[in-house]
């Protein structure tokens, strides 16, 4: 089946040429006007207006913003192909003509800058492209395609927020799953695994609490910077002693915050912490030891009432079927020359793309796509620079437009058909 699969695709992908000025277009346009997770109200209109175009059934508002299309074209398989919407409060430093000048009020009610900083804008693209082709050749393919713009992925409310609005009743259960994500890598490469392939992701606020002072008096205190300052170097210790080597986990201290003025102990100070890690047990493990830190420093300092540990988000491991993996994989090598297709290791990067899959009982696969200019990669990887290319979340993160736009499409479209191909 690959080989007829990967002819479909080609013959699918023919008029991709013509139609790379618009998508080109459509992207810069996204790019420009970013939108904070669950608002993405002007991405989903133009996402249901490119589907509608195309002929697909449209439906919108699921979950908020999210876009559900389906194109339904006689017997066979149906394939959920999707693709996140959303961008993030950060400021563009790309220096690109088509940057984005954006603020907008966040959750906390303080206008920020925002910036598609993490691709979803070229995820978007890919998307709107491959429906499209898919339009244009019906008669190269059977079975039904379900096109999935989420809203929210960045704050992990999207897929639940579509799952709970009944996303699982309303639309048909697909036989696969499948996601992209653009990344740090050469462009026209693409890579993927079987197993995990993103993280599990937990995010607290840890609020200790002390008892304010003159900064001239601290012997009337209780004071929450040295308790915070302590607890951070200690949480350090969790994955270098606790956690075996053979085992992945990251323990990132993003934020502390207290007081306001040099001479002010504050009354309490806030960790925001998060962890990424591979198996539930060891997650369990670190959860443990967050808590029995945080408490014994409070006790240790006398603080006068014990922490609070807030979960902000979680963001489910991402793990690719075995068998939906190898299929995507074959589809890959027939339409790419082979050492355009990679294997890559789990990346401690987090995704909620696995609710979908995993909530609905179906296989999904999940795989990479380079967004870096080819010698620019090659150059940095001589020099042993890779770690200052601008990785996703980067201010400077700007996928080079040519070739990723077309590559995004093609990997969506090739792995669609080694399901859709008429052959079964």
């Amino acid at each position: 089946m690959a080989s007829r699969s990967g002819s479909q695709a080609t013959a699918i992908l023919a008029p991709l040429d013509a139609l790379l000025p618009d998508l080109e277009a459509l992207y810069k346009d996204l790019h420009a006007h970013p939108e904070l997770s669950m608002h993405e109200t002007r991405t989903a209109e133009i996402a249901a207006d490119r589907l509608r175009d195309a002929g697909f059934e449209v439906t919108t508002g699921i979950g908020g913003t999210g876009v559900v299309g389906l194109m339904r074209n006689g017997d066979g398989p149906t394939v959920m192909l999707r693709a996140d919407m959303d961008a993030l409060p950060i400021k563009e430093a790309t220096g690109l003509p088509y940057a984005s000048t954006v603020t907008a009020t966040g959750p906390d009610g303080v206008e920020t800058p925002v910036m598609h900083a993490c691709g979803h804008d070229m995820h978007v693209t890919w998307l709107a492209g491959a429906a499209r082709l898919f339009s244009q050749a019906r008669g190269s393919w059977r079975g039904t395609i379900m096109a999935v713009f989420q809203p929210g992925e960045e704050t992990a409310e999207g897929a639940r927020a579509m799952i709970d609005d009944g996303l699982f009743d309303r639309f048909p259960k697909p036989d696969v799953v499948l996601g992209q994500h653009v990344m740090v890598g050469p462009a026209g490469a693409v890579a993927g695994r079987s197993g995990a392939i993103t993280s599990a992701a937990d995010s607290f606020k840890i609020t200790l609490f002390g008892r304010g002072a003159h900064g001239s008096m601290p012997q009337a205190s209780v004071d929450p910077v040295v308790m915070a300052a302590s607890a951070v170097m200690r949480l350090q210790t969790i994955v270098s002693r606790e956690i075996g080597a053979t085992e992945a986990v990251v323990v990132t201290v993003g934020a502390l915050q207290a007081g306001t003025k040099a001479n002010v102990i504050p009354d309490e100070a806030v960790i925001l912490l998060n962890i990424r890690t591979f198996d539930e047990a060891v997650r369990e493990r670190v959860l443990q030891s967050i808590t029995r830190i945080v408490n014994s420093e409070a006790e240790a300092s006398g603080a006068p009432r014990p922490p609070e540990v807030q979960p902000l988000d979680r963001y489910p491991l991402v793990v690719n079927d075995a068998e939906a993996a190898k299929r995507v994989r074959t589809a890959f090598e027939a339409h790419f020359t082979e050492e355009r297709v990679r294997h890559v290791g789990p990346t401690s990067a987090s995704e909620d793309f696995g609710s979908f899959g995993g909530e609905w009982g179906v296989p999904s696969v999940f795989w990479f796509v380079g967004g870096t200019d080819p010698d620019t990669y090659e150059k940095a990887k001589a020099e042993g620079r890779l770690n200052q290319i601008p990785t996703n979340h980067n201010p400077r993160f700007a996928p080079v437009l040519h070739p990723t736009l077309r590559t995004g499409v093609e990997t969506m479209v090739a792995a669609a058909m080694a399901w859709l191909g008429t052959d079964g």
